[in-house]
């Protein structure tokens, strides 16, 4: 006979386990390993996190603010499948976005930073040779970074955004590729930046934008259904460990 239904013991705890679950899905998503269409059935995710529907409703909600679920009436929540036209839109944004934070930054950047930023690159480039994952989850945390080292949150709060639905937007319509290209151009803008050549790290990004944009085209191939549990079991243990999402 099955137990009563699971319930939620108010605690200090409780924003952490809430955050935990939204870190996971979040990694999950900008990683691929959830792709757009995925289902996300919250007793599932319940199941897999150790926490109530509750907490994941919440979570599921703070994922669509971002643009990263759908949360479709009776029929629960989805990761997001951004159409042609917003993918468009996206970019369009994500553009202007890039290039203030390159002007805000672009002979500011002090050494600390400037260092940060090549122990990313360096990162990318021991990832690179897989094109995995962790390749897709570190290109798009260099630019969260360079947008937080301009101390202004709400751009670094829509840069993340319009990274993260890029993501989706690759992982829908994106053909294969390397992330070489992608790892010199991130070394020659911490270069530009650093220097203070404002003209130079705004060519560079909106090249480099420009690249990851021209990889996007309509791709109907049906993915095969996708073993959730297993999924779900590896991002919440990566939550749990307190990795960055």
């Amino acid at each position: 006979m099955a137990g009563p239904p699971k319930q939620d013991v108010v605690s200090p705890l409780m924003p952490d386990r809430s955050s935990a679950v939204y870190a996971g899905l979040r990694r999950a998503i900008i990683e691929q390993a959830l792709l757009p269409g995925d289902r996300l059935p919250e007793d599932t995710i319940g199941e897999q996190f150790g926490v109530s529907r509750t907490l994941v409703r919440s979570s599921l909600t703070r994922l669509a603010s971002e643009g990263l679920v759908e949360q479709r009436r009776n029929k629960g929540a989805y990761v997001a499948s951004p159409s042609l036209a917003s993918a468009r839109d996206i970019f369009d944004v994500r553009r202007k976005l890039e290039d203030l934070v390159v002007q805000l930054l672009a002979g500011r950047l002090n050494q600390d930073d400037a260092k940060k930023l090549r122990e990313h690159v360096e990162q990318e480039r021991s990832a690179h040779a897989q094109d995995g994952p962790e390749s897709i989850r570190l290109a798009g945390e260099f630019h969260i970074l360079l947008a937080e080292m301009t101390g202004n949150a709400l751009l670094a709060r829509y840069v993340s955004e319009v990274t993260s639905r890029c993501s989706l937007i690759l992982a829908l319509y994106g053909r294969p590729h390397s992330s070489e290209c992608a790892v010199n151009e991130h070394a020659q803008l911490i270069d530009a930046l650093e220097a203070g050549r404002s003209e130079d790290a705004c060519r560079i990004m909106a090249h480099h934008i420009g690249a990851v944009q021209e990889r996007a085209h309509i791709d109907n191939t049906p993915r095969n259904e996708q073993r959730l549990k297993s999924i779900l079991s590896h991002y919440a243990g990566t939550a749990s460990r307190g990795l960055r999402p």
